[in-house]
């Protein structure tokens, strides 16, 4: 009968949830949305209910790995898998360099913390590349925050009167709390309005004053030609523009040349309509706008993001109640959006510290000799995750040496040397760094629910074990600070703060120092929460008057209640003059960008792939829906319906082909094939076809491996 404090680890939101456990404490038997959580405040979709599928999952891992010569693998004790893999990844940075060793992951849905501790592991060996999904979807988008902004930002869409969503179905994708509750009364609210663009009649789509059904791939065009209705139109607010933003003359010359109508043609959407909407816009009090993966990972996806910022800002729709705003930030998952150099190879940007994805097998599979040869993965999947898997298998095949962290028998861990067991996350103190609420910003410590396995350790104490063997701990410190804490918690404080100004090198080993330190006197065995300390200091000293506000007197307040705040905290309360402060050098938006400016341009002249015409349908990889949750849940039993992921299909296109619902078909790319089921689904719009994602994950069964839908990538 007792409910134990969590949150749901599907999507950024983290819901707060409320959990029942068997008699023998094994299992989830009954799940609700807490009403205590800041945020979600009781509110909880359907797919949480599946979350003892991820905590019990069949191919759970609970012992070291190793793998043999003939590609079978061992289980090894801790000592010896920390033992060899800290000597396998030390020789590779000693015979070739640190920077050839590679990092992927860091994270997970709901699983931060241990990007901070992998920090010092990749200090010692000196690995500086790394990449993670937020490099396969989001970093476009952070390159054009960052140039235009010089920052984040986010739409306040509690406050707002017209919700503008592009390629985003909150509905299934969530993103902002509460999202279908959310959805529901904007929609019966007449006095607001939502205008969704999307390809599909989506969820959201159903319940918009406005759908712009834009044809797939042409959202570039459809917001161009709103930018061109908003400047040639005069619908901009000349005013608000001048005093806020700079570029505006320049910005001009290029928007009053677009040609309005042949773009809405392009997009396939009526210029009627393109016009009313952007009307709504301009004329409303206020417009929050959210771009999600619809279009993030499609054609032209930088220029998107640039567009549809154009829009929202031409309409003087930021750092006002209902526009856009910049976030309070813990920790800033976001980075600064800057380009950061090339990778080595294959020359791509490095945009906020990241790789992109689709270059990292070619950065491998190559004799440059800056090639990476070595690869730490942790909690992440991308053999299965990336851009033509194929090829990534043969990428890890290929390294001297490849060392996964993760909880279970992944398609990536196939292809592992060592595979280092990980404590589920709600075996383990555990957190998110999606805090981006306006203006009260939420952040939850999660505490464990269940005990571990013996031989499944958190991330903090890999990564601890790891710099031991690497004889990279500083112990003479880690005992100092020790006695620093007997005496006081700001002994503590001047004893850490001395050296990291005597030696900056510590910084990227302070968590696992404070892990090691302060953890270990740190309530209900919260050691793994160390860091959130030392990021609390930082926070205090940033944002002291937004702390103050949520009622905070100093940093170890803050970090004291967030440690004993179950149900998570409100640990900032924000002005929309904040969104100002936190803006760039200048304080100033600015408006163009050369870069993009040239792709606006070539719109006008782009010449049609030519594979179109041997593949007739255009496919969206990746669609969410009811029951697809990323990989997050690996076992397909959690499906109640739509099990193997059918591939949606308008009824004109079913019917030219011959298929119904439940056929079964071959879908063709350039790349691969596969079978499919087909559903015919009227939301489809004609040579429009749809995969769900989070499918294609191969199972551990009694008679080998079986794989339920298609494997997108």
């Amino acid at each position: 009968t007792d409910w134990k404090q969590s949150a749901c680890i599907l999507c950024e939101c983290n819901c707060g949830i409320e959990v029942q456990l068997d008699a023998d404490e094994q299992h989830i038997v009954r799940t609700r949305g807490d009403k205590a959580h800041p945020a979600s405040a009781g509110y909880l979709c359907q797919k949480a209910s599946g979350l003892d599928f991820y905590q019990n999952g069949k191919d759970r891992l609970t012992s070291p790995m190793r793998r043999r010569p003939d590609g079978s693998f061992e289980e090894i004790d801790w000592d010896t898998a920390i033992r060899e893999v800290s000597e396998r990844l030390l020789s590779v940075r000693d015979t070739h360099g640190g920077d050839k060793i590679f990092y992927y992951g860091g994270g997970g849905q709901g699983n931060h913390l241990p990007g901070g501790y992998a920090t010092g592991v990749r200090q010692v060996l000196g690995s500086r590349y790394r990449s993670n999904a937020l490099a396969q979807e989001k970093t476009g988008e952070f390159w054009v925050n960052g140039k235009m902004f010089g920052t984040m930002v986010k739409g306040d869409f509690e406050h707002t009167d017209c919700a503008v969503f592009v390629g985003k179905n909150p509905w299934h994708s969530h993103g902002i709390p509460r999202a279908r509750e959310w959805l529901r009364n904007i929609s019966k609210d007449s006095s607001r309005q939502m205008i969704v663009i999307d390809p599909v009649v989506t969820e959201t789509a159903n319940l918009a004053d406005i759908h712009l059904q834009v044809k797939p791939g042409k959202d570039a065009w459809l917001i161009a030609a709103m930018v061109g209705i908003l400047v040639q139109d005069e619908q901009y607010d000349a005013k608000w523009i001048e005093a806020h933003a700079d570029g505006m003359a320049q910005l001009q010359a290029i928007a009053k040349t677009i040609p309005v109508a042949n773009y809405c043609e392009v997009a396939a959407v009526p210029e009627a309509l393109v016009r009313q909407a952007v009307t709504c816009i301009a004329n409303a009090n206020s417009a929050a706008f959210f771009e999600d993966l619809g279009v993030q990972m499609n054609h032209h996806s930088t220029l998107v993001s640039y567009l549809e910022k154009l829009v929202w800002v031409l309409t003087g729709n930021f750092g006002n109640e209902g526009g856009q705003y910049v976030p309070s930030s813990l920790v800033n998952i976001a980075g600064s959006g800057r380009s950061s150099g090339k990778s080595p190879v294959a020359g791509a940007n490095i945009i906020s510290g990241l790789v992109p994805c689709n270059v990292i097998a070619q950065e491998i599979l190559s004799d440059h000799p800056d090639r990476y040869r070595a690869m730490i993965v942790e909690t992440a999947n991308p053999a299965h995750s990336l851009a033509d898997s194929k090829q990534f298998g043969k990428a890890l095949e290929a390294l001297d040496v490849v060392v996964v962290i993760d909880i279970a028998m992944t398609e990536t861990a196939r292809h592992a040397d060592y595979i280092l067991p990980a404590a589920t996350q709600y075996e383990k103190w555990e957190a998110t760094f999606f805090n981006f609420e306006f203006p009260h910003n939420y952040f939850h410590l999660r505490k464990p629910l269940f005990a571990r396995p013996e031989n499944a350790l958190p991330e903090a104490e890999i990564h601890a074990r790891l710099l031991e063997a690497m004889d990279a701990l500083p112990q003479g410190l880690i005992e100092q600070l020790r006695d620093a804490l007997k005496e006081s918690r700001s002994a503590f404080r001047d004893a850490v703060m001395g050296a990291l100004g005597q030696d900056p090198s510590l910084f990227a080993l302070a968590p696992v120092i404070l892990y090691r330190t302060l953890g270990e006197t740190l309530p209900e065995g919260a050691a793994a929460a160390a860091p959130l300390w030392a990021i609390a200091q930082t926070f205090a000293m940033a944002e002291p008057e937004s702390m103050a506000r949520a009622g905070h007197q100093d940093a170890d307040a803050l970090f004291d209640a967030i440690v004993a705040g179950h149900s998570g905290i409100i640990f900032a309360q924000d002005e929309y003059a904040d969104s100002w402060k936190r803006m760039g050098e200048g304080h100033k938006i600015k408006l163009f960008i050369p870069e993009l400016i040239e792709e606006l341009a070539g719109l006008s002249t782009e010449i049609p792939n030519p594979l179109i015409a041997s593949f007739p349908l255009v496919l969206s990889a990746g669609e969410r829906r009811d029951y697809s949750a990323n990989t997050i849940y690996r076992d397909a039993d959690w499906r109640r319906k739509d099990r193997e992921g059918a591939l949606r299909m308008n009824p004109q296109d079913a019917a030219e082909l011959g298929l119904a619902n439940g056929a079964q078909a071959r879908i063709v790319t350039p790349t691969g094939s596969a079978l499919t089921l087909v559903e015919v689904n009227a939301r489809m719009q004609q040579g429009h076809v749809s995969l769900p994602n989070g499918f294609g994950l191969d199972n551990v069964e009694a008679d080998g491996l079986v794989r339920s839908g298609v494997a997108l990538n």
